[in-house]
């Protein structure tokens, strides 16, 4: 029954375009824009069928979200629970579902010179202060667990430095 419908459906659409075509062909050339008229009010044959491609994709999902709810943290500077600077998130890890696990400070230094990068777990930061492209993120971590932690390397592993307790194993994607 449904290949029925598709073969009337598939017929039907052929012999619209096949009269829409025809009329194409009937019509005299377009007039010059000094001879200009109307357009024709004529309608497309009861025939016609909007046909939408197989593998045109679905309109994405739209969410709004307030400017007071969310902030990028790229380039925010991080300071201690004492008020210490500890530098500036340069980047963000996340595993290979996509979830985020970790951010990368670019920790000491001055200007860029003397500095490192260090991992720290994701779930070691507080954001709840950030209002504006001013304000910090605060990191449960002393400067000193901070400056004592490995150097990050990109494409090598990592040694992800997390306030006690809170970082959890990272788990293998299948």
């Amino acid at each position: 029954m449904r290949t029925a419908g598709w073969l009337v459906l598939s017929v039907a659409i052929v012999a619209g375009l096949t009269v829409a075509v025809s009329r194409a062909a009937d019509e005299p050339p377009a007039a010059a824009p000094s001879e200009a008229k109307a357009p024709p009010t004529a309608q497309p044959p009861a025939s016609a069928v909007s046909v939408t491609p197989k593998d045109a994709a679905p309109p994405p999902s739209v969410t709004i979200i307030g400017a007071s709810d969310a902030h990028g943290v790229l380039g925010r500077d991080v300071l201690s629970a004492a008020n210490e600077d500890m530098g500036r998130i340069v980047d963000v890890i996340v595993d290979r579902s996509g979830r985020v696990r970790a951010a990368v400070i670019d920790f000491g230094g001055f200007l860029g010179v003397g500095s490192r990068k260090i991992v720290v777990d994701w779930n070691a930061m507080r954001f709840g202060a950030i209002v504006n492209k001013k304000d910090s993120i605060t990191l449960e971590l002393t400067k000193a667990q901070v400056a004592a932690a490995p150097e990050y390397k990109e494409d090598t592993p990592m040694v992800v430095l997390g306030a006690s307790g809170s970082l959890q194993p990272l788990q293998a994607v299948q």
